[in-house]
């Protein structure tokens, strides 16, 4: 499904800022697959993903969605079928629009109109019965306005949109980091529902190595600009934070030597 090969990225090149980000990164998504990326920071977890959504383009490698090499479609053509929620809540929804509004915006995403004469009937009737199992009443303000609602709120919102019209890919960066620990708990448990419900192959960026061991079929280890460790399966069900730690530890030694 995703296919990224021999990926580089180096900012500011001949510069005295010169920043090497992604060094030859290759990576195989099966589809359905949930794939968590740890890392420091600088360790380019956000510009692979950046990458991939198509916000930058590498100096060097190829990517592939669905066998399609779209290694110079833009951002805004990738958008039809990449979903993806930033780590700011504020980013991703229209904040002067209403729940309603946003969600027709996502509705329709890849399709040849706009609002047109507003939202439907039947779309509003859609959005009650989506937006019920999360529990977070938001069914019952489809007309207030995005602004208006919690950072928790807006980034549940922001999932249900991102899936909204079953992406081929579904970017999740870092987008619990800003939340609080019971908030966070529950986006994230949003995300696993939707990705499961609707079988999304992603790709999710975190600091949280107790996250990246509970969630995810396959976790990631990055550092300076390459991937350093992976782990799937039973390796990655018998890892604990300690070893993750452990492992962090030496990578950064081997990494400075």
């Amino acid at each position: 499904m995703l296919v990224c090969k021999s990926l580089s990225k180096t900012f500011y090149p001949g510069t005295a800022n010169e920043r090497r980000a992604l060094s030859n990164v290759s990576l195989n998504l099966r589809r359905g697959e949930f794939v968590v990326i740890i890392g420091g920071n600088g360790s380019g977890k956000s510009t692979l993903l950046n990458v991939v959504s198509g916000a930058i383009r590498s100096d060097e490698g190829r990517v592939y969605i669905d066998k399609q090499d779209v290694t110079f479609t833009s951002e805004y053509k990738r958008a039809a079928y990449i979903g993806r929620v930033f780590q700011d809540p504020m980013l991703g929804t229209a904040a002067s629009m209403t729940i309603e509004e946003n969600l027709a915006l996502a509705n329709r995403r890849g399709k040849r109109r706009g609002l047109g004469s507003g939202v439907t009937r039947a779309e509003r009737a859609l959005f009650k019965e989506m937006l019920a199992p999360l529990e977070l009443g938001l069914e019952n303000r489809l007309t207030a306005r995005v602004g208006l609602l919690s950072g928790g709120q807006r980034q549940a919102l922001t999932l249900l949109m991102a899936s909204l019209r079953d992406p081929k890919i579904l970017l999740l960066d870092e987008h619990t980091a800003a939340l609080d620990p019971k908030t966070a708990a529950k986006v994230l448990e949003i995300s696993l529902q939707l990705v499961q419900e609707h079988n999304l192959t992603t790709l999710m960026v975190t600091h949280n190595m107790g996250d990246a061991l509970k969630f995810g079929d396959r976790l990631i280890m990055m550092q300076e600009g390459r991937i350093v460790f992976e782990a799937s399966g039973k390796e990655k069900q018998e890892l604990t934070v300690t070893d993750l730690v452990n492992r962090f530890v030496s990578v950064g030694s081997e990494v400075l030597c």
